[in-house]
């Protein structure tokens, strides 16, 4: 293991019984009241900010192997504790409906994306497109506890007003509903949307502020919060869920020439060199192979320099947006330590998903001849690289490098391969005791947040929610493991379940079982041991017929638990119609086109007789 990131352990705030006895009495009485008081000589709790990044990749941290700057998370890293079995949902809202509810997502209303609800499952329960009125909010009950809640950034599940952020338990806010768009002003991606909803404050804004950057003004907007309350005894809860680097990458001129011609090498010299990086700082166990190359992506060292360069200022742009967010996460730090509330504050980080490897852009904009492709010519015309960042421009980096961001892993964003729904995750503060810089490979899961957070509060999760009996959380508390009395939260008994677009997962202890459609999948049962095979290389689905029956029982168990309907439709639904053929890819192979030039012995030239 790197040694950067391991010390000795420290001590580490804890609550009190008696604390957490008051802070439960203060939320029974919230039910009940608009206000709890907070007893003046109680211990006092903890801060907590949740930074969220969106399509933020799993190796594209510093303190993960990127190459990519990242110090003041990876500063959060070095004092806490890095995680690398830690599971998301393979798409935004349906990660952030978990995050927020610690209910599965197809009981939360988010069993689909809103963007992408299929025709046989709409108007079902559970697949309203946005968190429905049957699940109570984190913010919700920490609010109740005695917590200041604040957020800033993206909202992604709803819009109308008793759907945004203000009627679901945040007393501040500055949010974007919309899933993404321009980071310089109200430009949203399709004609029939075509002006982003923001709200602050619980109030739909007519016009941003004058000097709108989408990462900067989140933070600034969030320093106003904690400012406008600072001083008055009740610790606050923060939801920073940045756009960044979600596309398009749009960002400020000195932001993105950081890395200039560095990936011009090409994406399986960078993921080579992250993966390196990994095994020695012990993210990544030693022998772990790289997942396949994506069959329709070419090998880099096949390209012409234009085209390398080309795809490689697209990466450039990235890790400028990576790198911004970073900055201002640490201007973020840098306030709570000026104001005395850093360390007291509980930081815990990741991405929403895997990184986004599809073309999402050309998805929208579809072909010539149809309205979005017009609007998208209209309002995304800044096509010159030299124009890229700036507002109208639209860049995505593609799977390549969405590979990248998710090394070791197969496949990204929208996948329920490793790829799309494992991510990185630093947790850092007074709530841990492990050794600060250490690494843990237990099994995690995003709706954890919920029972973690509500033991921090003091708080507990009530079996009903204005008079409608309220889903279990699926989740379990990070408390005994974070406190160094566990490495897991989890047994090799319990399972995690997935499924979106029709894609679907299990796992239990070191046994993936995942079922996705053709050509990504097999559109059949594929099973993985990932503890020794995180790329997801080799199907053991034969050779394991009584482990794939075991996890499929599990799989029908979670269908009937939580209301899985199967879409009849998908955003993938040509898509092995419309892709090359999967093939297996080989290293150097066909030789024909990696043949150098043949140059015969000197001694045995000759000019013609």
């Amino acid at each position: 293991m790197n040694s950067k990131y391991v010390t000795s352990d420290r001590p580490a705030v804890n609550l009190t019984r008696m604390q957490k006895a008051l802070c439960a009495a203060f939320m029974a009485a919230a039910f009940a009241a608009p206000a709890v008081a907070v007893a003046a000589d109680a211990p006092r709790r903890p801060n907590i900010v949740i930074i969220l990044g969106d399509d933020l990749g799993f190796a594209d941290l510093g303190s993960y192997g990127s190459e990519i700057r990242t110090p003041a998370i990876d500063a959060l890293a070095k004092q806490g504790v890095r995680f690398t079995n830690f599971y998301t949902h393979a798409s935004s809202s349906p990660t952030r409906s978990m995050l927020l509810s610690g209910v599965d997502t197809h009981l939360s209303g988010l069993g689909n994306m809103d963007e992408w609800i299929a025709p046989n499952q709409r108007g079902a329960v559970g697949y309203e497109g946005y968190l429905n009125d049957r699940v109570v909010t984190m913010p919700q009950l920490l609010k109740a506890a005695g917590y200041h809640t604040y957020m800033v950034g993206k909202w992604h599940m709803g819009k109308a007003p008793d759907q945004i952020p203000a009627a679901r338990g945040f007393e501040r806010d500055f949010s974007l509903l919309d899933g993404g768009g321009s980071y310089w002003d109200m430009t949203n991606i399709t004609a029939a949307s075509p002006k982003s909803v923001f709200t602050e404050d619980g109030r739909y804004l007519t016009k941003l502020p004058d000097d709108y950057y989408a990462t900067k003004t989140y933070t600034d907007k969030l320093i106003s919060f904690i400012d406008a309350n600072k001083g008055d005894g009740k610790p606050f809860f923060a939801y920073v869920a940045h756009q960044a680097p979600h596309d398009p990458y749009h960002l400020p001129k000195e932001w993105r020439s950081r890395h200039p011609g560095e990936y011009d090498k090409g994406w399986d010299a960078v993921r080579q060199e992250r993966l390196k990086r990994q095994v020695e700082m012990g993210i990544m166990p030693a022998g772990t192979e790289l997942a396949e190359r994506m069959w329709f992506v070419p090998d880099p060292v096949v390209l012409a320099p234009a085209s390398r360069y080309i795809l490689g200022k697209k990466m450039e742009l990235y890790a400028g947006m990576v790198e911004n967010m970073d900055h201002h996460v640490g201007r973020l730090i840098d306030h709570l330590k000026k104001i005395g509330e850093y360390e007291n504050t509980i930081f815990i980080v990741f991405g929403d998903n895997g990184a986004e490897g599809t073309d999402l852009f050309g998805m929208i904009a579809g072909s010539a001849g149809t309205r979005d492709n017009l609007y998208a010519a209209i309002n995304w015309s800044q096509t010159n690289p030299n124009a890229w960042g700036d507002p109208g421009s639209w860049v995505g980096y593609g799977p390549m490098w969405a590979q990248v961001s998710m090394t070791p892993f197969s496949q990204y964003k929208g996948w329920l391969a490793e790829g799309g729904i494992r991510n990185a995750l630093v947790v850092s503060g007074p709530i841990v005791q492990r050794s600060p810089g250490s690494v843990n490979h237990g099994v995690m899961h995003v709706a954890d947040l919920m029972p973690t957070l509500l033991d921090v509060a003091g708080a507990s999760y009530p079996k009903t929610n204005q008079g409608r009996e309220l889903p279990p959380l699926i989740g379990k508390s990070w408390g005994p493991m974070l406190a160094g009395k566990a490495d897991s939260v989890r047994t090799d008994q319990d399972y995690l379940a997935w499924e979106v677009f029709g894609n679907r997962a299990v796992r239990q202890g070191e046994w993936k079982l995942r079922w996705q459609i053709k050509p990504y999948g097999k559109s059949d049962w594929e099973l993985f041991n990932v503890a020794k095979d995180p790329a997801e290389r080799k199907d053991l689905a034969a050779q394991n017929p009584d482990k794939v029956k075991a996890l499929i029982a599990l799989w029908d168990g979670y269908v009937k638990a939580n209301n899985v309907i199967l879409p009849s439709r998908g955003p993938f639904d040509t898509l092995e119609k419309d892709m090359p053929q999967r093939v297996n890819v080989y290293p150097g192979f066909p030789p024909m086109i990696y043949k150098q030039q043949f140059v015969p012995p000197k001694d045995m030239l000759a000019d013609p007789k």
